[in-house]
């Protein structure tokens, strides 16, 4: 039986407390995104999980369940792509109707890359999504194909987020990946797409998330690059962070026209301040995005282990943490062989 722990919300090693919990509920995509998924690695010849190895429904909320009673406070699902989750509204729906410690309504999220989002975006609403991500890293079609492979044009996500607006999904935030020689002269036009919209856009620095995505330091445009180039065109001025442990600076245009946000994951590392724990598709958890190894939940649900022990099980592997991959990063002098690849758990 795992140590007990009663503290909460439940605090790591490094006293982090345990807030998010992300949820990839398939490790399939649609597209084929070279920070991801890159198609010469994830081909027609690449075995994804078989059906029975993914978590039920049933199984993501009594897991997701015990994180709540933990601290958890909000959960995003994500995927690979989660709209490709036969069913996807229903668990959003059985996730809605859990509290958190405060009494309050459980935030639930998603992620996503918005090719299939127009015919469920209502249907999510009304399931009780409270909040949207939607990928989107160029509005030329040429460089949009480029960067996500191919296999969905880019109006299909311009009306998946049309819909999402339409169904009061809000706020909605636009994520783009800045990728050096592929779309960083897209961050004006996409800034300038969004003014005036009440849309988010969040841009990212490439990450060496996962083995597989050929990441270079030299492909990184960093975070002061980017607000540089915003600052220049349209006048910024910053905000203040809404909770401990936000991972986007926010940045307010000056003329009232919206905020942007800025993720600056390689120049700046924030895991002083993460708070979020990662169940990947086949159930296993991870305290890192990182992370080169997860701790096998499916094998003792499935055993019939009761929820106290799961509880107590989740506990133990948070109380122990330490990890802080980005702060170390240019300390080491390599980096953690064998990693979980993000289209596992997520972004």
């Amino acid at each position: 039986m795992p140590e007990r722990f009663d503290t909460l919300p439940c605090r790591d090693a490094l006293q982090r407390p345990l807030h998010d919990l992300r949820i990839s509920v398939t490790d399939r995509c649609n597209l084929r995104c070279a920070y991801c998924m890159p198609r010469e690695v994830f081909g027609r010849d690449f075995v994804f999980l078989h059906h029975d190895a993914l978590l039920r429904f049933e199984e993501i909320l009594r897991l997701a369940r015990q994180c709540v009673a933990l601290g958890v406070r909000k959960i995003r699902l994500s995927g690979g792509e989660p709209l490709l989750r036969r069913g996807i509204e229903r668990l959003v729906e059985m996730l809605a109707t859990l509290t958190t410690l405060e009494a309050r309504p459980l935030e639930v999220a998603m992620t996503t890359n918005g090719t299939l989002l127009a015919k469920k975006a209502r249907d999510l609403k009304n399931a009780g999504l409270a909040r949207l991500n939607i990928s989107l890293d160029a509005l030329d079609e040429a460089v949009f194909q480029r960067a996500t492979g191919g296999n969905a044009p880019l109006a299909a996500v311009l009306e998946g987020i049309a819909a999402a607006q339409a169904a009061g999904l809000a706020p909605i935030k636009i994520n783009v990946v800045v990728k050096r020689g592929i779309n960083e002269d897209h961050i004006l036009p996409l800034a300038a797409r969004f003014r005036h919209s009440g849309i988010i856009v969040r841009f990212i620095e490439f990450m060496d998330a996962g083995t597989r995505t050929g990441w270079r330091l030299d492909d990184v445009v960093a975070a002061r690059d980017i607000l540089a180039t915003l600052h220049a065109r349209y006048p910024l001025r910053a905000l203040d962070a809404q909770y401990p442990g936000e991972v986007a600076k926010r940045w307010q245009y000056t003329d009232g026209a919206g905020e942007i946000g800025v993720i600056a994951s390689v120049t700046q590392a924030f895991c002083h301040e993460c708070s979020r724990l990662r169940l990947s598709t086949d159930g296993k958890l991870y305290t890192c995005l990182f992370a080169s190894e997860g701790a096998d939940l499916r094998a003792p649900l499935r055993a019939g282990e009761d929820d106290e022990a799961l509880r107590n099980r989740i506990a133990a592997i948070w109380h122990a943490r330490s990890g802080r991959y980005s702060q170390l990063r240019h300390a080491m002098r390599a980096a953690p062989t064998g990693r979980i690849e993000m289209s596992y758990i997520g972004g």
